[in-house]
C-alpha cells in the first residue's frame, strides 16, 4: 500500500505523538520528500506551509523528535508517528504539546498545561510556527 500524498494536493497530516505516555504533542503535514528523509534521518521532518520548505522539528530549538513507529492510518492518507521527544516541549508557545487550550462549551478557550519553556529564550525574538 502506497501512502496517498496525491489525494490531498501532496501533503497529508501526522499526528505527532509521544510514545512513552501516549500523549499528542502536535499535528504537522508531510509531503513525499519529508517522509523519506524522516526515515533517513529518524527524526521528525515536516513540510512547512508557511515557509514552503521542508522543516526539521527541533533545527531552532533543539528540541527534536526521534522516531519510534510509523503507523499509517486505513485510506493511507495519514500519519501517526511515535516518536521520542527531546527537549522540554514541542510547541514554538513554550508548551510540552501544542495542545494546551480545551474548548468551553461555549466555545471559549482555557489554558490546561504550564509552559515547560521560555520560547523566547529558545527562539530570540523571532516568532515560530
Amino acid at each position: 500500500m502506497e501512502i496517498a500524498f496525491a489525494k490531498s494536493g501532496g501533503l497529508i497530516p501526522a499526528i505527532v505523538q509521544d510514545d512513552r505516555n501516549g500523549d499528542i504533542l502536535m499535528l504537522g503535514f508531510m509531503n513525499q520528500e519529508a517522509f523519506a528523509e524522516t526515515q533517513r534521518s529518524g527524526e521528525v521532518i515536516f513540510f512547512s506551509r508557511s515557509r514552503n520548505r521542508l522543516w526539521k522539528k527541533g533545527e531552532s530549538s533543539g528540541h527534536v523528535l526521534k522516531v519510534r513507529d510509523i503507523l499509517l492510518d486505513c485510506d493511507a492518507d495519514a500519519l501517526l508517528l511515535r516518536v521520542e521527544p527531546i527537549g522540554p516541549g514541542v510547541c514554538h508557545e513554550g508548551y510540552r504539546s501544542c495542545f494546551f487550550r480545551r474548548l468551553t462549551a461555549d466555545g471559549t478557550p482555557i489554558t490546561i498545561a504550564e509552559k515547560t519553556f521560555e520560547p523566547e529564550r529558545v527562539y530570540g525574538g523571532a516568532k515560530q510556527s
